[in-house]
């Protein structure tokens, strides 16, 4: 009968803990718009800003290094269905090649 009871509690205690994000998520995925974490230009801002100079589309985007330097590789689809990598400055938000 006591281990019911125990599983319950362990039930309700992890639900309450679930529930709704904190106010440190909630500024914690605003600082990722806004603010470069570690000195890096958020991937938000950069992904903006090829939009704007680009038509098309972010189909994927992952870290890589290139001259040494961490760079966003970003693979982007153009109005005419062709696939581009933008290699990006991830410090600068820099479009270093297409």
């Amino acid at each position: 009968m006591m281990r019911p009871l125990v599983l319950a509690a362990a039930l309700i205690l992890s639900a309450a803990s679930v529930g709704a994000p904190s106010a440190s998520w909630a500024g914690q995925e605003q600082a990722a718009h806004e603010a470069p974490a570690g000195g890096q230009a958020p991937l938000a801002r950069v992904l903006k800003e090829l939009g704007q100079r680009y038509k098309g589309k972010q189909l994927n985007t992952t870290m890589g290094e290139a001259a040494g330097k961490p760079v966003y590789l970003v693979q982007w689809q153009l109005p005419n269905g062709r696939i581009t990598v933008f290699t990006v400055d991830a410090h600068t938000g820099q479009v270093l090649s297409q």
